[in-house]
């Protein structure tokens, strides 16, 4: 038998059996590959699919946007939901609040949210209301206090003839009314079960407990506030006739009975202390009183039976009594002896709202376990810049 030899650096020729071995193994690399890919091209689809579903449930329970850019909507609702159900704050970090009156730091543990939707339906929900915020001027600053510079007083003078001598006259009063800036705040709870439901409207709910506990708060200080840790009420000021009226005090006419509207002619103190206000209030004055108080004056009628109350024809606007706007505020006291139920004036030149424009929102999952508090908080305070702007009705004999 002939030997064949191999060349010098010429190696063996592989085997058939270990080239088909090899062939198989790449093979079945392939196809183990390919099915690699394939579970991954699932997970994405799954991963997708459900990511859809989550979309089309949050716009489900969304709030018509209120931004422009939906995606930068979408992102807030998704940080926020998530903050308020597990309070994970990943999804707020790189986020762009809107508005500089909204931005604030949100720190690792829990740390303060403000939600820009939320902010605008609170806010919305308090000028909704029948409360002194609808007439009162109402100015947003950054510092604690908001400072009125009032002149009170007007510069003298006098007539002379061509050669006497002209004499030093008065000179005009500045005064400064600070307004002092209050914690307002409300905290309500919620069982970490029910937060953990996908379907429970979160911010809803949220806003909905804020905004009823701020507006009774609101409501009732900017009518009888002390002043200690809340706005000063228009009820706060010392109180004198109005023939007797100075600046510091709010001047009151009588109704005529010690206990009641008087018997006879019981539109005489309205159409008093309406001309008790100058004419230059008059122009934006408004009436404020109760709904108790409102029934007994919407029964007054004139010398011909014509009643003075005009209900409005125009949904969404207030009546009128004798031409001028009626708010009614239940915090306004009822008609009793030595009481002052009715004010009249001009509050956007009276009574001034000083407020900070941003809302606080603090989760605090350990103090109520297993239920966590949601301490929300905004400062607010209120004062009367303008004495002369606000009269009041007395229930008294003079």
């Amino acid at each position: 038998m002939t030997e064949t030899k191999a060349r010098v650096g010429e190696e063996h020729p592989a085997p058939k059996t270990a080239v088909a071995e090899a062939k198989s193994a790449v093979a079945g690399f392939l196809n183990a590959f390919k099915g690699f890919q394939d579970d991954v091209k699932i997970s994405f689809q799954q991963q997708e699919e459900r990511m859809t579903m989550l979309d089309r449930k949050t716009m489900t329970y969304a709030r018509p946007a209120l931004s422009t850019a939906v995606e930068d909507d979408l992102s807030h609702k998704n940080a926020l939901a998530a903050y308020l159900r597990t309070g994970d704050d990943d999804g707020l970090r790189g986020l762009t609040l809107e508005g500089k009156a909204m931005s604030t730091a949100v720190s690792a543990d829990g740390g303060y949210l403000v939600n820009p939707q939320m902010s605008d339906t609170i806010q919305s929900m308090l000028s909704s209301t029948a409360s002194l915020r609808s007439l009162a001027n109402v100015v947003q600053v950054e510092a604690t206090t908001y400072d009125v510079i009032v002149d009170n007083s007007d510069v003298g003078s006098g007539w002379q003839s061509e050669l006497s001598t002209l004499s030093e006259t008065s000179s005009p009063n500045i005064n400064r009314i600070s307004i002092k800036l209050n914690d307002l705040s409300a905290m309500p709870k919620a069982s970490q079960r029910l937060l953990d439901d996908a379907a429970f409207d979160v911010e809803s709910w949220l806003s909905q407990k804020i905004a009823t506990r701020f507006i009774r708060a609101e409501a009732a200080a900017f009518i009888n506030g002390t002043g200690v840790d809340q706005p000063k009420g228009i009820m706060l000021p010392a109180k004198v006739a109005n023939a007797s009226w100075a600046w510091g005090s709010l001047g009151y006419v009588a109704t005529g009975a010690a206990s009641d509207f008087a018997s006879s002619n019981p539109l005489d103190c309205l159409v008093t202390l309406v001309y008790a206000l100058a004419a230059d209030y008059r122009a934006n004055a408004a009436f404020i009183m109760n709904s108790k108080t409102a029934g007994a004056v919407r029964k007054f009628k004139d010398t011909v039976g014509r009643f003075l109350w005009t209900d409005s024809l125009t949904a969404g606007q207030p009546a009128t009594l004798m031409g001028y706007r009626v708010l009614v505020s239940e915090d306004m006291p009822d008609v009793a002896a030595n009481a002052y139920p009715i004010a009249f004036g001009d509050f956007g030149a009276g009574y001034t709202i000083a407020e900070r424009p941003d809302l606080r929102i603090l989760r605090d999952p350990f103090s109520a376990k297993p239920n966590v508090l949601f301490y929300a908080s905004k400062r607010v305070g209120g004062d009367i810049t303008d004495y002369a702007a606000i009269k009041l009705l007395k229930v008294a004999a003079s």
